[in-house]
């Protein structure tokens, strides 16, 4: 009995449609991209230009070793603890002269802490070995307790957060009157509470 041929498939096709299906795959997926932290270094100074001096009281000096372990304020301190002591320190508000009063903070007004928010420079310094994840975290906490502050205000200002005022904004048309009312509520939060985060050179 002869054999029979197996039939052949045509295969002229399946190269056009695996281009297509590579094609609907990558307009469709979405790749996702690593994101860094938001930091802008300020320029250099000229070297006729000396930088302003702080007062001691104004500066929070947050301090991490090799270890992970934090030095706040000269004293031991836990992770979880480090956004309220950051948020008493911008908001407690000690100014006594006229330029240096706080009227909005409603810290303790120890007058041996910062004088009031736009005076108020967080200052962190870290070690060459510290664990990443350590350093990520911290830096969580303290842009929390900036954001914590902010929403207050705005809440206060404006009746809404602060995050409903920055979605507002992006969400205006461009060049509207809408768009400018919330650059403006935006600038003036900010200005209540400026960030002021000073990143000193890593030590071994």
């Amino acid at each position: 009995m002869a054999k029979r041929a197996a039939p052949e498939v045509n295969a002229g096709s399946m190269a056009d449609i695996a281009f297509l299906l590579l094609i609907f795959f990558l307009v469709t997926t979405t790749i996702a991209s690593d994101t860094g932290i938001n930091r802008k270094l300020p320029p250099k100074l000229p070297d006729d230009i000396t930088a302003p001096k702080i007062k001691e009281k104004n500066l929070f000096n947050v301090i991490v070793n090799k270890d992970n372990q934090l030095l706040v304020e000269d004293q031991n301190m836990e992770l979880k603890d480090l956004r309220q002591a950051a948020i008493e320190f911008l908001d407690n508000g000690g100014g006594t002269e006229a330029n240096n009063k706080c009227n909005y903070c409603r810290g303790k007004k120890n007058p041996e802490s910062s004088d009031n928010p736009s005076k108020a420079v967080i200052s962190l310094q870290n070690s060459r070995e510290t664990n990443y994840g350590t350093y990520i975290a911290i830096q969580n906490e303290l842009m929390a307790a900036y954001a914590f502050l902010r929403e207050r205000e705005a809440k206060r200002l404006y009746g809404m957060t602060y995050k409903d005022i920055l979605q507002g904004l992006k969400d205006a048309k461009k060049d509207s009157d809408e768009e400018k009312d919330f650059e403006e509520k935006k600038d003036a939060v900010k200005k209540l509470f400026p960030e002021k985060l000073s990143e000193a050179e890593a030590k071994e």
